[in-house]
């Protein structure tokens, strides 16, 4: 039986255990990351802690929505084995219980509807030369042209400003600087990795990366127009693999546009889809007073 705790009625130490033995392994279902992430969030449980589902919750109007944070790709069911059975009940209670604008599962969560799905694209530990054998003809042959490009770790402070004046996908403002403070914390926290690439002293390319402790994770990828032919994006990330991926893996976080899916394609990647549940305006208000 699935069961609804407020945040003041979890178990945060059963929750950890949960999350670690988990075999659906994410970042973002730390409780210092939902804490960071979240305007608040609840659990559902099933059994003593067996398996844990977090929910990310905003209040309007005096009701609570289910709406995945800003920067939180994934989160979903974690349990010590993948079990359709379980998953579906967390599913269905999630379903009855709350009204939802969006939910994100993780891509090990498998329900028995057809729900709709979204892509990420993933690169496993290995030898970096047998990644590259997996690369496609023309992002060799890309990485090859933009070895003149200098490769360097960059410090917060010096990547703040090329950030602001390049940075795309947020529209709002505020959502700019919620991503400022959301770097500041995985600053502090040890967690964050900014890798430049330089055309002589000029940052053409920024990598912002979530250093975890088997993964790699691509927060952003910042390019400056100006410099769009010297192909930096490409050498950035190559330079990154080369150094990492026999030791950790890489996650690329995904993405609904076309051609930055290509992009991580393109690098040997293995798509990875995870569901979603996801609510128009419309249908929210037609199922408003239903719960």
């Amino acid at each position: 039986m699935i069961r609804r705790l407020k945040y003041s009625e979890i178990d945060f130490s059963r929750y950890q255990k949960c999350i670690e033995d988990a075999v659906q392994q994410n970042f973002y279902a730390k409780k210092e990351i939902l804490d960071k992430l979240c305007e608040e969030w609840e659990l559902l449980i099933f059994g003593d802690y067996e398996y844990v589902m977090p929910v990310p919750v905003k209040k309007k109007f005096g009701f609570k929505f289910v709406v995945m944070p800003l920067f939180c790709q994934q989160l979903g069911i974690f349990g010590k084995a993948q079990n359709g059975r379980i998953e579906q009940q967390f599913l269905d209670f999630l379903l009855k219980e709350y009204r939802i604008v969006y939910y994100a599962f993780n891509f090990q969560n498998l329900f028995e509807q057809n729900l709709r799905k979204k892509k990420n694209y993933f690169i496993e530990t290995t030898e970096y030369q047998l990644l590259r054998k997996n690369y496609f003809k023309g992002r060799k042959s890309t990485v090859k042209t933009a070895q003149y490009l200098n490769f360097k770790e960059v410090m917060i402070a010096e990547s703040l400003a090329f950030i602001r004046n390049n940075f795309k996908g947020l529209d709002k403002k505020k959502d700019l600087e919620k991503f400022f403070h959301y770097l500041q914390f995985l600053h502090e926290s040890r967690l964050l990795k900014l890798f430049g690439s330089f055309k002589d002293n000029n940052l053409t390319n920024l990598a912002i990366v979530i250093d975890g402790e088997n993964r790699n994770s691509l927060l952003g990828l910042v390019n400056d127009e100006k410099f769009k032919l010297d192909n930096g994006a490409s050498f950035l990330i190559d330079w990154i693999l080369k150094d990492s991926i026999h030791q950790k893996s890489f996650d690329f976080m995904g993405s609904s546009i076309r051609g930055i899916e290509v992009f991580f394609k393109s690098f040997g990647s293995v798509l990875q889809e995870y569901a979603v549940v996801e609510n128009s305006k419309k249908d929210l208000l037609k199922n408003f007073f239903s719960k």
